[in-house]
């Protein structure tokens, strides 16, 4: 199965804005890349329709992703929950008038805040969470849009580490408007087996974000890209393979995901190698 190739705006800045956003697009569709990661990192930095016009005349796929920073939270304890609630529905508002079939993220607490938890409190957190997402999965199924909810490494996070995990707490939303969001960097470090996890995960996958093993050019790395492909077929996954990584200066994500140094010679080869080895590798499958 050839599958759609994108990446992350992140790659080269943060935040993505209507100012930066035309030069973006266009380096990214000269670079070939079919698809192209939208984060929002605050209402109001892009708007909508004139980024759809903008990824029209570029020729590129809309795919939208979520920030939790500081303060987002689907969880009490870690920030304001209906304030988050507020800004997924304004994601999910964003993705539909895009033609966007995702909104993805790690959407039950901030990137880099975490805390210890017993079985009692992990259960109750698993509950509070669904009760935050339900009314999120019901406005996403309406608007024909899927949020996929990221396991992030247990640096990251405490909440969802695996993505046994996320089917548990998940359980009864999963569905039309909402699944998980697989990451193989997260993958690589919380899987004891990451192509066991991804056809374990199976319909519940909503979208599937890649880089190298140290968030730097896919195939200049340890991952076995071949199973990684073989295990999505097996799953039954259509969507687009999304290359996500950042520079140090992003704010929202770089200091969480722990990004000290440059990952390649420059922004444009890390993108330009994953394309480059993804596009070979499919096109020997």
């Amino acid at each position: 199965m050839r599958r759609t190739i994108g990446v992350n705006t992140w790659v080269w800045t943060s935040p993505l804005t209507d100012e930066n956003l035309p030069a973006l697009a266009g380096k990214v569709a000269a670079m070939g890349f079919g698809a192209i990661e939208l984060p929002l990192e605050n209402v109001g930095d892009w708007d909508p329709l004139r980024t759809k016009d903008v990824l029209d005349a570029a020729g590129l796929r809309p795919l939208v992703v979520g920030a939790m920073g500081p303060g987002r939270s689907l969880l009490a304890r870690a920030g304001d929950v209906a304030a988050t609630q507020d800004y997924l529905r304004s994601c999910i508002r964003a993705a539909e008038t895009l033609g966007a079939p995702v909104v993805a993220g790690p959407f039950y607490a901030p990137t880099g805040v975490t805390w210890r938890m017993g079985d009692d409190e992990r259960r109750a957190a698993v509950m509070e969470l669904r009760e935050a997402l339900a009314p999120l999965a019901t406005d996403a199924a309406a608007s024909g849009v899927r949020l996929g909810i990221e396991p992030l490494n247990r640096y990251e996070t405490s909440v969802i580490n695996t993505v046994e995990q996320g089917l548990d707490a998940l359980a009864p939303l999963l569905g039309e408007g909402l699944g998980l969001a697989l990451d193989t960097y997260h993958l690589n470090i919380e899987e004891k087996r990451p192509a066991d996890a991804i056809r374990a995960a199976g319909a519940a996958i909503a979208h599937v974000q890649v880089c190298g093993n140290d968030r730097g050019a896919v195939g200049d790395d340890h991952t076995d890209w071949e199973a990684t492909l073989d295990a999505l077929d097996d799953a039954g996954y259509t969507g687009a393979l999304a290359l996500e990584s950042f520079t140090g200066e992003n704010a929202t994500i770089a200091v969480a995901a722990s990004v000290w140094r440059p990952l390649a010679e420059s922004q444009d080869a890390l993108a330009e190698r994953s394309l480059a080895y993804l596009d070979a590798l499919q096109s020997s499958r």
